[in-house]
């Protein structure tokens, strides 16, 4: 009776880890999506700018329009796909990412955490050339975004290759770093502590780009944590 149990459990956990739902013990949060059973655990800004497609043995969530009807409050992306029902304090999340926009200076794809609202959340920018609005990690505040960065290169630079991406967050120290193939040297970095809480997600600035393979754990939000989790820097 005990082993038949123990099959039980690990059947649930692979069965529910392949749907794309959440795997919850007190205050971690496993969550894994290969998008095979669609999209439905996740939250479009424009639902007709993303679909599900077949490529090379994989599901992807094609982000496939360039500027989608949905027009944010302050200066910041215009197409994002958040986690339904998932707010994360420290996390460490790896996507595979394909930018399918032809090259261009700001050619872009973009990953989002902390979100709160949709004038406050945090934001990765993987633009091909650095300026102060390209290539950087920003902050929505209330305001138009805000670059955060501490570090960064000299640009992204995208191919028609697929890459992996990797975000490490840590709101005890405000640390934040982003990874570009390489998971052991970040490309980009920052410190901040103004959102300790929120939801996460994927997109770009106004280009198009496909996701497949995302992977989270994190550390749950506790609802009576206080409200949008926002202090002071």
């Amino acid at each position: 009776m005990f082993v038949r149990c123990i099959q039980t459990v690990a059947l649930f956990v692979v069965v529910v880890f392949a749907s794309g739902d959440l795997i919850a013990w007190p205050r971690n949060a496993h969550f894994r999506d290969d998008f095979r059973a669609g999209a439905s655990k996740w939250e479009p800004t424009d639902p007709a700018a993303w679909t599900i497609v077949s490529g090379n043995g994989r599901s992807i969530y094609r982000q496939h329009k360039k500027r989608s009807d949905y027009s944010p409050p302050h200066r910041s992306p215009y197409n994002m796909s958040l986690i339904k029902d998932l707010q994360v304090t420290d996390f460490d999340f790896t996507v595979d990412v394909l930018s399918t926009h032809e090259d261009y200076g700001h050619r872009d794809v973009c990953l989002f955490f902390g979100y709160q609202d949709p004038a406050h959340f945090y934001y990765v920018h993987l633009g091909k050339k650095t300026d102060d609005h390209a290539n950087q990690i920003f902050i929505v505040n209330g305001a138009d975004r805000i670059k955060i960065s501490t570090h960064t290169t000299n640009g992204t630079n995208w191919d028609d290759e697929w890459h992996t991406v990797r975000i490490h967050r840590s709101v005890e120290t405000g640390d934040i770093q982003v990874f570009f193939d390489n998971m052991k040297a970040p490309v980009m970095t920052a410190n901040d502590k103004r959102f300790r809480w929120g939801r996460v997600g994927v997109g770009s600035f106004d280009d198009t780009s496909d996701w497949a393979r995302f992977r989270l754990r994190g550390t749950l939000h506790q609802p009576g944590a206080g409200r949008g989790g926002r202090t002071g820097h």
